[in-house]
């Protein structure tokens, strides 16, 4: 691997004191960190896997191992099934608002792209008639996408439309976030009642997220309503623990 491809230089390691009072694995990780937030290595450069980095640069591997994994708990390092370690943009700390996770990546300097899954028009049933205060088996629009940031897959998107989006494409949605969408058809939302919780992983997830089988995943379940108080949009979503998480303001009545 060159360095050109994201291997890293070994003059950055040059000055690694192997019988200092600073563990190894906190130098070499304090090290690749500089690296990536001085932009030497960008987002989407991989690292050769820990043998050989401790070996290039005469470490053991748990000491390499340790160094990743420091970087991989503050979200600098992700690893990918199948593909390694990866550097990415940095977590998502997504604020509990009612955006899109399109909008908050495209406003935190990272570059959504979206893989559309499922888009297709389905009954709706009990939860999601009810959700959206429709008859059970009315016609809703499903749609199920792959979000990722930096090409890095963070979470899956399940949304219900009722019949005002059913115009919304498969090519709209690859190319858009959902609720610029839904703004874009005189949409406005207004308020949206949310839940957030974790569970393990199931059916295609683990694959789609390039995370162990059956591991954690943060969910959100969110109901959106528009300005006349008409729900408009009932979604379930999924994301990498590792590389997202909500914030919450709380204030003293």
């Amino acid at each position: 691997m060159s360095e050109s491809d994201g291997s890293l230089p070994r003059t950055l390691f040059m000055d690694l004191d192997h019988s200092g009072p600073v563990p190894l694995y906190f130098q070499v990780a304090t090290r690749i960190e500089t690296a990536i937030l001085d932009g030497e290595l960008p987002p989407g450069s991989r690292l050769e896997n820990e043998i050989a980095l401790g070996e290039r640069l005469g470490l053991s591997r748990p000491t390499v191992r340790r160094a990743i994994q420091e970087l991989v708990d503050k979200g600098l390092l992700v690893r990918r099934r199948g593909i390694g370690t990866q550097v990415v943009h940095g977590p998502v700390t997504r604020k509990v608002e009612l955006t899109s996770l399109y909008d908050d990546l495209a406003g935190g300097g990272q570059q959504p792209t979206t893989t559309v899954l499922l888009h297709e028009i389905v009954p709706a049933g009990p939860r999601v008639a009810s959700t959206l205060n429709l008859e059970e088996n009315a016609p809703v629009l499903h749609v199920r996408r792959l979000r990722s940031a930096d090409g890095v897959p963070v979470g899956i998107l399940e949304n219900y439309l009722p019949n005002a989006f059913f115009d919304i494409t498969e090519a709209d949605l690859a190319e858009h976030g959902l609720y610029q969408l839904m703004r874009g058809r005189g949409t406005t939302m207004r308020v949206a009642r949310q839940t957030i919780g974790a569970r393990r992983a199931s059916g295609d997830e683990s694959a789609l997220l390039e995370i162990d089988d059956g591991g954690p995943v943060l969910t959100m379940d969110r109901t959106a309503y528009d300005n006349s108080g008409s729900a408009v949009e009932f979604g379930h979503h999924c994301y990498r623990p590792d590389l997202y998480s909500f914030e919450i303001t709380l204030v003293d009545k």
